[in-house]
């Protein structure tokens, strides 16, 4: 399995020791872990570099786009000839809280795409309550050469359909096991099994049986489930499929 969206930080598991066992309770299993900011891009260096099956997507979120200065990118930058590094990420646009930086986050979101595209790295995109920006952005932007994975995926089935035309891949987390995640079920049941990766945002947004509790990379295997509860096929389909997917795109450096 591999868990191609997380947040291994301390500061969302508390305590070393806990951060440790999360990582334990993925066995032999790979995790990208995300950073969202300069601050914690340091610790997923540290990270990937203590735990051999942990790899790292470096980035600035838009919630934190004041961290996007020129200084920071150049940063960013130097770091993405790391080998345990495999993307840039997490970036995009969220205008879920505020609209009013609308215009900084495109900015940023744009300097970032750039930098994907000069090293041919996946950009890993948070996109919420900005679909028109991120399209047209994306239908821009994107020419083949580099992965494009819209983290999260929250929107329609037909807009899946229009960033498929842009080669774009897409996250599938906890939501698709949740009762009011229908709109999700949707795109999954219609979008090809070899666009999905599997994801788990954590410690965020658990599946169910787990709902309202601390979520972690092991639980990925409930989305897996859930996947192949919607297409009607065998786990292991999933398993195989998506880690196939996984490894092209984000040029993993492991055996299958």
């Amino acid at each position: 399995m591999i868990d191609t969206h997380c947040h291994l930080l301390l500061e969302e598991y508390s305590t070393e020791e806990r951060l440790n066992e999360v990582i334990l309770n993925m066995k032999n299993n790979i995790m990208i872990t995300s950073s969202t900011n300069i601050k914690n891009m340091v610790e997923t260096l540290n990270i990937v570099q203590r735990y051999s099956q942990v790899y790292g997507v470096i980035g600035i979120h838009p919630e934190d786009v004041d961290d996007g200065t020129e200084k920071n990118l150049k940063i960013l930058e130097s770091h993405l000839h790391d080998p345990k590094i495999v993307g840039v990420g997490e970036i995009g646009l969220d205008y879920h809280y505020t609209k009013e930086n609308r215009v900084k986050q495109i900015k940023l979101f744009k300097k970032q795409l750039q930098l994907a595209k000069k090293y041919h790295l996946p950009c890993v995109i948070h996109s919420r309550d900005a679909l028109e920006d991120t399209y047209n952005i994306l239908k821009e932007e994107a020419d083949g050469s580099f992965p494009i994975i819209l983290h999260c995926y929250g929107y329609s089935l037909d807009m899946a359909k229009k960033f498929m035309e842009l080669d774009v891949y897409f996250g599938i987390g906890g939501v698709v096991t949740f009762k009011n995640g229908k709109k999700l079920v949707s795109v999954v049941k219609e979008i090809p099994l070899n666009h999905l990766l599997l994801e788990t945002d954590s410690p965020y947004l658990s599946p169910e049986p787990y709902r309202g509790q601390k979520n972690e990379p092991c639980n990925v295997i409930k989305i897996a489930e859930k996947i192949a509860e919607i297409k009607e096929i065998d786990v292991e389909t999933v398993l195989k499929t998506t880690t196939e997917t996984a490894i092209r795109q984000f040029d993993l450096n492991i055996e299958f």
